[in-house]
């Protein structure tokens, strides 16, 4: 090792505005700390846009992903509903093997009004307990900055 390479201070990266191995003879003038600083900002500056850039694209792609879900999923809803059609009228069928045709769709029409308002008791239930859950976002961020003014208090 020459006697130059001995004398050489710590080793600064290339992008934060050094060279591997910065010469401490004096030859080259050293940056000073307002323009590493202003490296190391406008490095950290990229890579939160880069950041930014990769959730944004992350989030395109869930996106595409739930929308064909959703389509597929309605897709099926729609043939369930045509097979709900045609088991009702299996059952209407079947009825009328031992009543008459309009005996047995009526029975099978009540059957399913008592069905739907099971369901339609229920959901309101549901409505009516979801009531219970007020959301308040001011007192959240009211508590949030009482917590940071405690927070700040604390290390002085």
């Amino acid at each position: 090792m020459s006697s130059s390479e001995t004398s050489q201070g710590p080793a600064v990266p290339p992008d934060l505005g050094g060279s591997s191995l910065p010469p401490n003879d004096g030859s080259t003038p050293s940056r000073s700390i307002g323009e590493l600083v202003a490296g190391v900002t406008e490095r950290f500056s990229r890579l939160i846009r880069d950041e930014l850039a990769l959730a944004q694209l992350q989030a395109k792609q869930k996106v595409t992903k739930l929308g064909m879900g959703a389509g597929l999923l309605a897709a099926a809803g729609v043939l369930a509903l045509y097979a709900l059609g045609i088991l009702l009228l299996a059952a209407v069928w079947g009825i009328a093997e031992a009543l008459p045709l309009w005996l047995s769709a009526l029975i099978v029409g009540v059957v399913l009004l008592i069905i739907c308002a099971i369901l339609a008791l229920l959901g309101k239930k549901k409505m009516d307990a979801s009531k219970e859950h007020v959301i308040d976002p001011k007192s959240g961020i009211a508590n949030d900055i009482e917590a940071a003014k405690k927070g700040f208090a604390s290390n002085e």
